[in-house]
């Protein structure tokens, strides 16, 4: 089950290239259900995501080199580029009332820089262990506007936006 929430950013954090970073680029072969291949650095893998915004079943299958790019010639739309840093978030904000997490309890950021056609798009997602701890959750300040529920900023409506290939 992937639980997760994304935001625009009002602003990038310092010295972001000092933070681990992956490339990855990720193609569609079917948006409902969504069906992608993914190249992440020298990782390939085929995802099948469920139905949802914040919480769906996730379903990841390793892929080799040789089916990742035989696959990603057969994708609907655009194929998605970006970089993504992973930014450790130590002591998380979260609303009154939510049990208060062990003092080394820390979440990670995934912060999305995309290539074009898409850039200079940036978003942040935030992974959680449950659905309570998602909505609990207290955004950082130098996050913006919440589009975990607007299906613009799902990569996958994303990729069929634009007809040709990067």
């Amino acid at each position: 089950m992937e639980i997760e929430r994304k935001f625009t950013i009002k602003t990038i954090p310092e010295n972001l290239e000092s933070y681990p970073c992956h490339h990855i680029e990720q193609a569609y072969l079917n948006v409902n259900p969504v069906v992608r291949v993914r190249k992440q650095d020298e990782e390939y893998y085929m995802t099948y995501k469920g139905n949802g915004m914040l919480a769906r079943d996730e379903h990841n299958l390793p892929l080799n080199r040789d089916a990742y790019y035989h696959l990603r010639e057969k994708a609907d739309g655009n194929i998605i580029s970006k970089k993504r840093y992973l930014i450790p978030l130590s002591h998380p904000g979260f609303k009154q009332g939510f049990p208060t997490p062990p003092a080394d309890y820390s979440l990670t950021i995934e912060l999305d820089v995309f290539d074009p056609p898409f850039a200079p798009l940036i978003m942040a997602e935030v992974e959680f262990g449950s659905r309570e701890a998602a909505e609990a959750f207290v955004p950082p300040e130098w996050f913006d506007e919440e589009v975990t529920y607007n299906k613009e900023y799902h990569n996958s409506y994303m990729a069929l936006q634009i007809s040709s290939h990067t």
